[in-house]
């Protein structure tokens, strides 16, 4: 997607994803506008800075701010065109010990984006999920599910403000900050790799493929959809062995709000769920635009009743080879198992 001559914004521009972000516009677009980096960390943003200095990158700014603080968002957003919402609590058991400061972020926080983005000039925004918001048995899923409504419902209440809405999910991604492949690789040089249940499996998706999807969304949302990928599922005791062959496995039982298969679509989600290709898209049940020219245009096709996407009977799957062949293109082109 070309990006020169646009100002884009990222919250929580100081994650894995949001700098894999800045990676990619610089890249594709070196003549962007301006990239604003809008984050609450400072020490992040300092060592971020370092990479991406104003000097060598004139268009990016540094943004000290909290989703929280809607009128500091809306001042950040003066003159922005697309917004990448990429801000929120995600740490499940850090939620569950401390729910209000995570409602606090993930559902204020998003409805003051939205707020902000109708208030300025914004003309995008694309607001990332998780898998653990479909059926949520965790806080942390559940306010991002209602993140994700208030995102796809941001369309309705738009008026004539051409701005459009919409959201990508997906799994587990690859390397992370907190996932469990760096944590398994900095672990085996204690022995043992702690395994929360032998049978669990997640989906797993890369940072370049997230990005992709975020470009996506950018470029060809209508407003209101919420994108899903189709992306293989891996086995977590496979993880271990691929990370540490010859490590104890210690099982130590699943952590508060964990569930042993991640979902992305439900059966009941079936009813409004289309195949685009590479992704499929979760449409809301009220539209502003024509549902028969959008399936048209993108030779959508409806998936069965009781379609269901599941990371454990995924029919795509992760082997030990293929998750070493990752870690040495993603994480680690020295890795050694």
């Amino acid at each position: 997607m070309d990006l020169n001559g646009k100002s884009i914004l990222i919250t929580g521009g100081t994650g894995s994803l949001g700098k894999a972000l800045v990676r990619r516009i610089f890249s594709e677009s070196p003549n962007v506008k301006r990239l604003v980096i809008f984050s609450r960390d400072e020490q992040k943003q300092f060592q971020m800075a370092q990479e991406y200095s104003v000097s060598k990158y004139p268009s990016i700014r540094f943004f000290i701010g909290d989703v929280r603080d809607k009128e500091r968002l809306i001042r950040a957003m003066s003159g922005i065109d697309y917004v990448i919402h990429a801000a929120a609590m995600k740490h499940v058991p850090i939620a569950e010990y401390n729910p209000d400061e995570c409602v606090k972020t993930n559902i204020g926080g998003a409805q003051n984006v939205i707020d902000a983005c109708l208030q300025t000039g914004v003309q995008r925004v694309v607001a990332l999920s998780t898998d653990k918001a479909c059926a949520p048995i965790n806080l942390y899923g559940a306010t991002k599910l209602a993140s994700d409504k208030l995102f796809i419902a941001a369309n309705n209440i738009k008026g004539s403000n051409p701005i459009r809405f919409s959201v990508v999910r997906y799994g587990n991604v690859m390397g992370s900050n907190g996932s469990v492949i760096p944590f398994f690789m900095d672990k085996r040089k204690e022995g043992v790799l702690p395994i929360t249940d032998p049978n669990m499996t997640r989906f797993n998706i890369s940072l370049k493929g997230g990005v992709e999807m975020v470009m996506h969304a950018l470029e060809h949302a209508w407003g209101g959809e919420l994108f899903v990928p189709k992306i293989p599922s891996y086995r977590i005791t496979d993880v271990a062995k691929a990370v540490a062959p010859n490590c104890e496995q210690k099982v130590v039982g699943i952590r508060p709000g964990e569930k042993v298969h991640e979902e992305m679509i439900t059966s009941s989600d079936s009813f409004n769920t289309y195949d685009l290709g590479k992704y499929f898209v979760i449409l809301p049940t009220i539209t502003t635009w024509s549902l028969e020219q959008f399936t048209k245009e993108h030779a959508a096709v409806k998936v069965p009743i009781g379609f269901a996407y599941n990371s454990g009977t995924n029919s795509d799957w992760e082997t030990e080879e293929s998750l070493r062949r990752l870690i040495i293109e993603h994480l680690d082109p020295d890795f050694q198992p």
